[in-house]
């Protein structure tokens, strides 16, 4: 599994795996910030979605809708 994003995609679709207690979660929508560890990502139905980045496992852009 690849991590393919960066601070510098804030504002880009992308899709994030992470893995949790429960196991893995995806996240898919817009990066809205990415900063000390925290990343957000707004997903389509409105829901700003929190994700620590020592929990991401796979990441990358993803094209518009």
């Amino acid at each position: 599994m690849t991590i393919a994003i960066s601070p510098a995609d804030v504002g880009r679709r992308v899709t994030v795996r992470r893995a949790g207690t429960d196991g893995f979660r995806d996240a898919v929508g817009v990066l809205e910030s990415w900063q000390d560890g925290l990343l957000h990502v707004r997903k389509r139905d409105g829901t700003l979605v929190g994700i620590r980045e020592e929990t991401v496992v796979a990441a990358r852009v993803v094209a518009e809708r």
